[in-house]
């Protein structure tokens, strides 16, 4: 059986970047950043832009909003080309939008009017979202059901594509798109206890603007073209900062928003992953190793000597557990 490859999801901060590079490092492999802001050039210190080198980072300027779907274009063009020069892709990042996207499938949603996107943005703004999200119930009843009256970004889409096509996107989702999932292994790491997390996205926050975060949006404030509506503005933390700039807020309410942004933006992440299909949890404590594993290291080696070191079902799986077992 030929290997998988190999997908690494989990929460923001839950040292996804730093296994990732060693696993490139180990097995000979590139890393292809699935992350929604780290496609857009001047979002780094605020995007936690990694020092290895990923491909899909700063490909787009802000301005210019990068898709799911485009995401999924370019994230095949790179594994096809990592492949074809004898090393292995490594798919890693917490946009679990973009994930769908690549090993799902795409829905094949026409191409609606931006007018429409901007008409409900600024209904949203004037109305507030859980009102329109009233809309969307009265339409859309299964999406709404699934979302908080307030995650903006999602109810804007449920309702563009409601209003430009006249068919609910709960109806698109229901089709089958062209699924690549059983190419790839699909693990997400995660620590524990959940206070864990919340103390590495606090103490992250804290060397974001130690390095320069509010110097970081203020440049892209400056810029004159940028504004709230574009999505790489509305990412968790230069959204914050941008109304510090703005005068809405002061820098002690800016540092608590964007710490709850954070925290409310793992969560979701989460629960993604908890009804992703044929996924690998991977527990990690304070110090990155592995706690918790579905398979004993007897297991683990009689399994790898079973199906070989490089190749069969889940070898990805034993490898991971490995090093993180000397981490």
């Amino acid at each position: 059986m030929a290997e998988r490859l190999l997908a690494l999801m989990g929460p923001t901060a839950s040292g996804k970047s730093a296994l990732a590079e060693k696993l490139a490092n180990e097995y000979d492999g590139e890393l292809i950043s699935v992350d929604s802001a780290l496609v857009y050039k001047g979002l780094s210190i605020g995007a936690a832009k990694p020092d290895y080198p990923h491909h899909l980072v700063h490909i787009r300027e802000p301005i210019d909003p990068y898709t799911a779907a485009d995401f999924a274009i370019d994230a095949r063009a790179c594994i096809d080309d990592i492949l074809a020069r004898g090393r292995r892709p490594i798919l890693v990042g917490g946009s679990m939008l973009y994930f769908r996207a690549l090993l799902q499938g795409l829905d094949n949603i026409p191409a609606i009017d931006p007018e429409i996107r901007v008409a409900i943005e600024r209904e949203g703004r004037e109305c507030g979202w859980p009102s329109l999200h009233q809309q969307l119930a009265a339409v859309d009843p299964v999406l709404a059901g699934k979302l908080h009256p307030n995650h903006s970004q999602r109810i804007c889409r449920a309702l563009e594509v409601y209003r430009g096509t006249g068919v609910p996107l709960s109806d698109w989702q229901r089709a089958d798109g062209d699924s690549i999932a059983d190419q790839f292994e699909c693990i997400a790491l995660c620590p524990e206890p959940r206070a864990l997390l919340h103390q590495r996205i606090a103490a992250r926050l804290d060397d974001m603007l130690e390095q320069g975060l509010i110097d970081e949006v203020r440049t892209l404030w400056e810029r004159g073209d940028c504004h709230t509506d574009l999505p790489a503005i509305r990412a968790v933390g230069y959204r914050q900062v941008w109304s510090l700039l703005e005068g809405e807020i002061d820098a002690i309410t800016c540092h608590e928003k964007i710490l709850a942004a954070t925290r409310q933006l793992a969560k979701r992440q989460l629960t993604w992953l908890r009804s992703w299909p044929d996924l690998t949890w991977m527990t990690t404590n304070r110090e990155g190793r592995l706690v918790q594993s579905p398979l004993t290291t007897v297991e683990v080696v009689n399994s790898a000597e079973n199906t070989g070191s490089d190749s069969g079902h889940a070898c990805w799986k034993h490898r991971i557990e490995e090093m993180l077992r000397n981490f």
